[in-house]
């Protein structure tokens, strides 16, 4: 099954070779600043420790200055036992500023989603898989939309509690921005828990059709053995046909079998089987004056 860390971990170790690369990832990391803003410094805030070393990586890679990872909030708010602590990066934004995603590169513009990804909220759970980007700028997460739809994948925008949501939902769309980014074992790991609960539905429906026609079938045989059983009290079933004495007869011997059972033991097709039990029932209704 698909874990949002694991998917976390698994893009944090992709490690970009070329120079440009990695400063596109960085700037994808900064694109929706998360943490206080002064000056030229910016901050990554994140719960998540892959998502913090490869911010500092990336900074150190390309030469820019960054203090962190540091937890936040220990001096004013005791941390309860067992609870995760946000983390925050501070660096200096500027080097990143004049990268352009309309002059970028295929390359750079895969490793800039990547850092983009590595800075979203991931939900992982039965109803399927929710990718949010958070701004406090709506201008920068229309601008992260149009991208996201310009490499082929289609995003909502909703506006919550005084920030701009970018979200990227479904099946086909997220695995469209786990492909892009490069995160394959996330990836497989998606498509297996999507084949698993359409095989489970699949079953589910089998089981649930199976159960309906058993019991259709009881209750059909139910009729049947009561039918014959009024006619044979009432005298009438003697004076039948051969052939509805004959089905009465392996009706009774056979209560639980099907339809296609009981054809099989007389050799006739399951639609002449279906007619003469059938006329059984009718005739023993007529017999009590109700309708069949």
């Amino acid at each position: 099954m698909l874990v949002a860390s694991e998917l976390k971990g698994e893009l944090a170790r992709i490690h970009p070779a070329r120079s440009c690369c990695r400063r596109a990832e960085l700037a994808g990391l900064l694109f929706a600043e998360t943490g206080p803003v002064s000056g030229q410094s910016a901050a990554i805030r994140t719960l998540e420790h892959p998502t913090a070393r490869v911010a500092v990586q990336l900074a150190s890679a390309i030469g820019v200055p960054a203090e962190g990872p540091m937890p936040t909030g220990a001096a004013t708010a005791p941390h309860r036992a067992g609870g995760r602590r946000h983390l925050q990066v501070v660096l200096d934004r500027s080097a990143v500023e004049d990268w352009r995603w309309e002059t970028a590169k295929a390359c750079d513009r895969r490793a800039f989603m990547r850092g983009a990804v590595l800075n979203a909220s991931i939900s992982i759970g039965p109803a399927g898989t929710h990718v949010e980007f958070v701004f406090r700028e709506e201008r920068r997460a229309r601008q992260l939309r149009a991208r996201l739809r310009e490499v082929g994948v289609r995003a909502g925008f909703l506006a919550r509690r005084g920030r701009s949501v970018v979200y990227v939902k479904g099946q086909e769309e997220v695995a469209t921005l786990l492909r892009l980014t490069g995160a394959n074992r996330a990836l497989l790991d998606l498509e297996a828990g999507r084949v698993q609960r359409d095989v489970r539905n699949r079953l589910n429906r089998l089981l649930n059709a199976e159960e309906a026609n058993l019991d259709r079938t009881v209750q059909a045989a139910d009729r049947q053995l009561q039918a014959i059983h009024h006619l044979e009290a009432a005298g009438e079933l003697e004076r039948l046909p051969d052939g509805l004495r004959e089905a009465a007869a392996h009706r009774r011997h056979q209560p639980d079998a099907d339809l296609d059972a009981l054809a099989s033991a007389l050799g006739l097709s399951r639609s002449a089987m279906n007619h003469r039990l059938r006329r059984l029932v009718a005739l023993a209704a007529e017999l009590h004056g109700e309708p069949d």
